[in-house]
């Protein structure tokens, strides 16, 4: 045996050697060097490295790793593939071969939900390939938004922005533009006016100058688009990016001897833009006296730029040249948005980017409107040679000057989130101020690390100075920020007492890189001038700002239409939303339902639901009032304020428009005060890519999700915290009896569901605090947790590197005896109601129903969604509407089956009491560690007290104690049947 083991060591020992003087012998071997064949293959090697490491990285520090490798962009290499030479698809896939709007043989891509199509490449010359894309996007109602993909390459994502990578449509505002009855004007919709297009690939942000590149070596290559979006699509060119020169390089090649150009200016009214490649770019008033055009007293749409500030919006502008020559650009723009900062626009003439300088042009902060020429820093205007005929000139909002600086900023925060886990590491989370620390001991290298962070938060700002061309109020954000770090590094032991300030450091750096990536700019008009002339004047004069100043004075003291004037000879509908909700909504009525009805509408902005109480006092009430927040139809019916729905006679028919849980909070005394408008819930959010790297599967009860807590928590992860609204209904609480008179939490079910909350905390180590769940996710802290379905569309407009690694899912459910898995859950909701004083009831309640009929909800989400985008995205309590939004196909799904469980908690006198006393008891038990059934009785006497008083108050208890009339709540007790349809 030891023969054997002295055998096996003395192998191991000369397999060592031999590696160890490899390199020797080879280099023996080869005297002159590396032969060229093995640089190449050493540079190959370099490459297929950078490709096979780097899913998780931004673009930028892939590119320079390539270039670093020996990659090229300065190749010959060009191929174009049609779209109809399709290499594989999905089983899935809802793709075929055929005419599309005018062009033949093309791929109509009809993706319903996630699909994919490949491309087979055949690369010649090996080198970094920029993608231009031959497209035509679906004209439909429900796909309004850009189409997104995943693009991979021999089944890989190289970086993270190509797993989220969009084609986008084109707009075009509807012209001529509508007025009120006050003579103001409507912000008009966009109609969807794409046709065939050809764009380069670019990141979704706006965060580069140029196309996103993609490193091919020689040979054969699977391209892979994956995606939910349906599009046609002609063609795909792989070619190398363009190599633009410098203003003086590229006017050296133009015409030397073209004549002076004779000819008047060419003015652009800004507003009235060829198109635009997102809806949400809007127009916008601006009452400055010298902007065109300018009605005095009145709203009228003469500026464009609302909205105008981020991604890789366009907008485009077509203009008749009279004459070939030179020509000089300038424009009448306000940039005041960001007290000194600056906006960038990528500027394009004719589809291209004339030279280097205006790839990201930049237009300082200025108060007010000026004047800007497109000019070099000496301020000598460029010029432009310009055919006779029609030329366009596009402008593309960009975020590559501080793209950089919010990558370094991304990093500090990363070494930041690493402090605070060793941090938590060593104290258990517990800030025990009698333990003393020696951190250089207890955390050897920490105190290093926070110093690195200290000096290049530092660097980044001076940098940013140099970016900017000034200081704003990020550098000085950065300022506080480092003086923070600065008083930690003060008392050095001290810092584990602080753990909670490394928090709030990551946050106050990720809200200066959100601030980084806001480029408002607004436009008046553009100015094409012969270039040896000079510009028109583009600002106003003394006399005209004095002018102006005293017009605008005197109009504000002009009589205005004011809610408390109340016309009996049509309907008065108030709106508790903003200005532009109101305007749509008129607009919709005047349009759909005063031509069906005959009933001529008026609808009023209310801007604070105080002034409905007051003014209802007053007897000024309207008919019909929306958007009010669910809580309010009960205290003005137990009031007797609001209008009984259920009296109708078509209420019946009416009630089943939506779920049975979606009515309770307006239930009162055998009546309905109130109908559901717009509702809220809870989705489960989750990683995959995580979950997949944890080999975790999405937990569908309760029980399956404390069984991967510890996983994750072993990890340094965690579950968000949870509201009592998402848990205890479905374990079985009732937060009151049925007659309304007391809480139901005195039952055992209540004090079993209480518990099973607060041991999400005591037991199961669940954080008791969270800031924010969208941070926690983006960054993988939380790769799982419930949020209301908001956040859906915030992690797709705010987080758009997770493209294709995040899904959602119903909240887990609690497991019954026959198998069934109980959601029950509610939710924020608006609602639609009748005041009590109308003298038009039956109009009125056609009125509603037209109003949430699925139809108009329809209609009213979607040109919600096209003037503003998805933040808009409008959560209709109308199923039948909310499914025909532009949600994905799968998601949709997932949401159907949390509402089939939707059920609202209702309302009783003295209901107020339930959430702040619910907060005291979670408080005694998790942090005071009182006994769960004593802090939830100590609840139970509370509310029960206070429920008493009101309803002794509004005579539904005598003072003895006795019940003289039941609330009799309705009881639900089944899921929706009518999701259904939806679910399957």
């Amino acid at each position: 045996m030891n023969r054997f083991r002295n055998m096996r060591i003395g192998l191991s020992i000369l397999l060592a050697l031999l590696f160890v003087l490899q390199p020797a012998i080879l280099s023996l071997a080869e005297p002159g060097g590396d032969a060229p064949d093995e640089q190449s293959s050493s540079a190959e090697n370099k490459l297929n490295a950078v490709e096979t490491t780097s899913s998780g990285s931004y673009y930028s520090d892939i590119l320079a790793e390539w270039k670093k490798a020996g990659a090229r962009d300065d190749h010959g290499g060009s191929l174009t593939i049609p779209g109809s030479q399709v290499a594989g698809q999905s089983a899935n896939a809802n793709a075929v071969v055929g005419p599309f709007t005018g062009k033949d043989a093309v791929l109509i891509w009809s993706a319903k939900s996630d699909e994919w199509i490949e491309y087979e490449v055949e690369i010649e010359e090996g080198g970094l390939y920029a993608i231009e894309m031959s497209y035509h996007p679906f004209i439909d109602r429900k796909n309004r938004k850009p189409i997104a993909f995943n693009l991979t390459v021999d089944g890989t994502s190289p970086y993270l922005e190509s797993k989220s990578v969009q084609l986008y449509r084109q707009w075009r505002d509807r012209y001529p533009i509508r007025t009120d009855d006050r003579g103001d004007e409507i912000r008009p919709l966009a109609d969807d006016v794409s046709g065939w297009m050809n764009w380069e690939l670019r990141d979704m942000s706006g965060s580069y100058l140029d196309p996103l590149t993609w490193y091919l070596k020689p040979g054969k290559h699977i391209v892979r688009l994956a995606g939910s979006d349906p599009v046609a699509i002609e063609s795909i060119t792989f070619k190398a990016p363009d190599n633009l020169q410098d203003y003086k390089t590229v006017l050296r090649g133009l015409p030397k001897e073209a004549s002076p150009v004779q000819a008047d200016p060419i003015e652009i009214e800004a507003e009235r833009v060829e198109w635009k490649n997102d809806s949400s770019i809007s127009l916008a008033y601006d009452n400055d006296i010298a902007n065109r055009p300018y009605v005095r007293g009145k709203i009228t749409f003469n500026t464009i730029g609302g909205n105008w500030s981020s991604g890789n919006q366009e907008i485009n502008w077509s203009f008749e040249v009279p004459e070939s020559g030179y020509y000089k650009i300038a424009m009448r723009a306000q940039q005041s948005f960001v007290s000194n900062h600056a906006s960038f626009r990528t500027i394009l003439i004719n589809g291209k980017v004339p030279f280097n300088e205006l790839k990201a042009y930049r237009f300082d902060y200025a108060h007010g409107w000026k004047g800007v020429p497109l000019a070099d820093e000496a301020g000598s205007p460029y010029t432009f040679y310009l055919n006779e005929g029609v030329n366009t000139i596009t402008m593309r909002v960009t975020q590559a000057p501080f793209k950089t600086i919010g990558i370094e900023l991304d990093n500090e925060i990363q070494v930041l989130r690493e402090l605070h886990n060793d941090l938590m590491e060593i104290t258990g989370g517990v800030s025990d101020t009698n333990r003393t620390w020696s951190i250089r001991k207890d955390l050897p290298g920490f105190v290093e690390k926070l110093s690195g962070v200290y000096n290049r938060i530092e660097e980044i700002r001076g940098r940013l100075v140099d970016v900017n061309g000034r200081s704003d109020a990020i550098t000085q954000a950065l300022v506080t920020i480092r003086n923070d770090i600065g008083s930690l590094l003060k008392d050095e032991d001290g810092i584990p007492y602080y753990a909670s300030r490394f928090v709030l450091l990551q946050g106050q750096l990720a809200d200066q890189i959100n601030q980084l990536s806001s480029q408002p700019l607004l436009l008046d008009r553009i100015f094409i001038v012969p270039a040896e002339q000079s510009f028109p004047r583009m600002e106003a004069t003394t006399w005209e700002k004095i002018e102006g100043g005293f017009v605008n004075f005197t109009n504000s003291f002009m009589p205005k239409q004011r809610i408390s004037d109340i016309n009996d000879e049509v309907l008065n509908v108030w709106v508790l939303r903003g200005r532009d909700y109101v305007n749509l909504l008129q607009q919709l009525a005047d349009e759909m339902f005063t031509p069906e009805t005959g009933i001529k509408v008026k609808v009023n902005l209310l801007r604070d639901e105080k002034l409905l109480l007051l003014m209802n006092a007053a007897g000024i009430a309207p008919d019909v009032v929306l958007g009010l927040p669910e809580n309010l139809p009960f205290d003005y019916a137990i009031r007797n304020a609001i209008y009984d729905v259920s009296q109708f006679p078509d209420f019946e028919e009416y009630y089943k428009r939506f779920a049975p849980g979606s009515w309770t909070p307006f239930y009162y005394d055998g009546g309905y005060y109130g109908v559901p408008e717009t509702q809220s819930f809870e989705m489960m959010y989750y990683r995959k890519d995580i979950l997949d790297r944890l080999d975790l599967k999405v937990p569908d009860t309760w029980d399956e999700l404390y069984k991967m807590l510890p996983v994750l928590q072993q990890n340094g992860m965690n579950f968000t915290t949870v509201g009592h609204g998402t848990f205890l209904q479905m374990h079985g609480a009732e937060y009151f009896t049925q007659d309304g008179t007391k809480t139901g939490f005195n039952a055992e079910q209540g004090f079993q569901a209480f518990k099973a909350w607060t041991d999400l905390q005591n037991k199961y180590g669940i954080d008791q605090k969270m800031d924010s769940f969208y941070q926690h996710f983006r960054e993988g802290s939380y790769p799982i947790g419930i949020a209301d379905i908001n956040s859906y569309i915030q992690f797709h407009v705010a987080a758009p590197e997770l493209n294709g690694l995040w899904g959602i899912a119903p909240v887990p459910g609690v497991k019954q005896a026959d198998g069934t898995v109980v959601r029950w859950l509610g939710g924020n909701m608006q609602a639609s109601t009748i005041f009590k004083q109308t003298k038009k009831p039956e109009e009125s309640w056609e009125f509603v129903k037209w109003w949430t009929s699925a139809e108009v909800q329809e209609r009213y989400g979607m040109d919600l969604e096209t003037l503003y985008g998805i933040t808009f995205r409008w959560n209709t309590s109308n199923i039948d509407a909310f499914v025909r939004l532009p949600w994905k196909d799968e998601d949709l799904k997932q949401i159907m089956e949390q509402w089939r469980w939707f059920r609202e908690i209702p309302n009783v006198p003295g209901n107020y009491y339930i959430e702040r006393e619910l907060l005291n008891a979670w408080t005694r038990t998790v942090v005071n560690g009182e006994n769960y059934r004593v802090s939830l009785e100590t609840f139970v006497k509370n509310v029960n007290q206070e429920i008493l008083r009101k309803e002794q108050e509004f005579n539904f208890i005598d003072e003895n104690g006795n019940v003289l009339r039941s609330l009799d709540l309705p009881v639900i007790t089944e899921p929706w049947e009518g999701v259904g349809k939806y679910a399957q």
